[in-house]
C-alpha cells in the first residue's frame, strides 16, 4: 500500500489545496463549509490541538501496534471513514473509492443514507463489513424497508443520526443553490467547464444521485420537487420512542451519532445502544456549540465503562487521532480528510490518505513509547 503514497501530498492540507484546484467551487464549498460563520468548524480542530501528550524515553519498548478491537471486529487502525452525503457530487465515484480503500486497509467505512452509492453496492465492495448511518424517515414503513436492506446486506453496525433536527444555515450552499445534480446556473456551469477532470469523471460515472433512496423517489421530479420530497421524507429529531423501535428491530450493534451531553448519553444507554459518536456534524449544524473533543473527554471518563465512546469532527492528521484517543475516545472517524484525498488524487486518494494517517499515528506512538492504542490515555498531560 506504500506504493499508493504520493510524497507530493504529505499532509491533509496539501491534499486540501490540490482538491480545491480540481473541484468546481460550488462542490468544494459544500465539502469545506460549516454553518453560519464557520466558527465551530474551526473550533473542532483547534481544541483537539490544545491537547498535549507526554513521551517516555527511558525504558524497555516493544514497539507499537495500531490494531484495534471494536464491536467484536479487529481493525488495522483506530480510525474509520465517517458517513458523508453527496460524495459523488464532490468527486465522481468517491463513495465507492473510499469503500474500496477502507476495505483494503481494514478500517470501517460508514455509508450515509444520502450517500451516492447504494447499500447493496457498498456491501459488495466491503464484503458486508461497512456500517450504515440512518437519517430517520418520517414513515415507519420506509424505515423498516431501509433497515431490512441493511440487514439483508449483512452490515454489522447501524448508526442513527441525532445531530440534524434541522438543517444548518449554510450561506455558501444557499448562494450556490446546491442540489443533486447541481443546479445549472451560469455561475455553476462556468465552474464546471473550468474543471475538466471533474467533468470527465462525472460523464463516465453518470450523474450523482441518492442511490440508496432511489427506489423510493418518484420519477420525473425536478430539483425543486426532489428537495421538497427529501425534506418531507426525513424527520431529523430523535426521541426515545424512535430509538426504542429501532433497537427492537435491529439485531446488530447500534450507535447514536451526535451525542454531546450527559442527559442524552444516559438516555441512549438506557435504550440499549452499544456506542455513541460525539459529533457536531463537522461544525455544520450549530456554530455556537462546543467542539467535540471537550464533551467527548467528559463523557468517556464518566460513561466509558458502560458504552463505547467515539469521536468525529475536526480530525485532520495522525496527531489529532492520537490526541482524541488520549482524551478517551475508543475510536475516531474522519470525513473531510478522506474526501480531500479522493478529490486530489482520484481512486488512489483514499489509499494515500489512509496510509499517511497510519504512518503519522505510528510515528506519534513510537515517539511516546505507546505500545497499544489503549495506552494513549497514559500519555495525556492534564492541567
Amino acid at each position: 500500500m506504500e506504493a499508493d503514497f504520493n510524497s507530493n501530498y504529505p499532509s491533509i492540507e496539501h491534499l486540501r489545496k490540490k482538491a480545491g484546484k480540481r473541484v468546481p467551487g460550488f462542490a468544494f464549498d459544500y465539502l469545506e463549509g460549516g454553518c453560519n460563520s464557520n466558527i465551530n468548524l474551526h473550533r473542532n480542530t483547534a481544541d483537539i490541538r490544545e491537547v498535549q501528550l507526554r513521551p517516555f524515553y527511558i525504558g524497555k519498548y516493544a514497539g507499537s501496534d495500531l490494531r484495534t478491537e471494536l464491536f467484536g471486529e479487529s481493525y488495522d487502525a483506530p480510525f474509520g471513514v465517517a458517513p458523508i452525503g453527496l460524495q459523488g457530487l464532490m468527486w465522481p465515484r468517491a463513495c465507492e473509492y473510499l469503500a474500496e480503500a477502507a476495505t483494503a486497509h481494514n478500517i470501517p467505512f460508514c455509508l450515509s443514507t444520502v450517500g451516492t452509492a447504494s447499500i447493496e453496492t457498498i456491501a459488495e465492495i466491503t464484503g458486508g463489513r461497512a456500517w450504515f448511518q440512518l437519517y430517520h424517515p418520517v414513515e415507519d414503513e420506509l424505515r423498516d424497508k431501509i433497515l431490512g436492506r441493511v440487514s439483508d446486506a449483512g452490515l454489522p453496525v447501524l448508526v442513527i443520526l441525532a445531530d440534524t433536527p434541522t438543517f444548518g444555515y449554510r450561506p455558501k450552499e444557499i448562494r450556490n443553490g446546491l442540489s443533486i445534480p447541481p443546479r445549472m446556473t451560469l455561475r455553476n456551469i462556468g465552474q464546471m467547464l473550468t474543471h475538466p477532470s471533474w467533468c470527465a469523471g462525472q460523464l463516465s460515472a453518470g450523474k450523482p444521485e441518492f442511490a440508496t433512496m432511489k427506489p423510493y423517489i418518484p420519477k420525473g421530479l425536478d430539483m425543486k420537487h426532489l428537495g421538497l420530497f427529501m425534506n418531507r421524507t426525513f424527520a431529523g429529531r430523535l426521541n426515545e420512542e424512535k430509538i426504542k423501535a429501532i433497537r427492537d428491530i435491529w439485531k446488530g450493534k447500534l450507535v447514536v451519532k451526535g451525542i454531546v451531553t450527559e442527559q442524552d448519553t444516559e438516555k441512549v444507554i438506557a435504550l440499549g445502544a452499544d456506542g455513541i459518536i460525539c459529533s457536531n456534524h463537522g461544525g455544520r449544524q450549530l456554530d455556537a456549540g462546543e467542539s467535540t473533543i471537550k464533551p467527548m473527554t467528559h463523557l468517556a471518563a464518566r460513561y466509558g465503562n458502560q458504552i463505547t465512546v467515539m469521536l468525529d469532527s475536526g480530525v485532520r492528521a495522525g496527531p489529532d487521532v492520537a490526541c482524541s484517543l488520549a482524551s478517551g475516545a475508543r475510536f475516531v472517524f474522519l470525513g473531510r480528510s478522506f474526501m480531500y484525498g479522493v478529490a486530489a488524487l482520484g481512486k488512489k486518494g483514499g489509499h494515500h490518505t489512509m496510509f499517511m494517517l497510519k504512518r503519522q499515528l505510528q510515528q506519534v506512538m513510537e515517539q511516546l513509547a505507546c505500545e497499544r492504542v489503549s495506552d494513549f490515555p497514559k500519555h495525556i498531560i492534564t492541567s
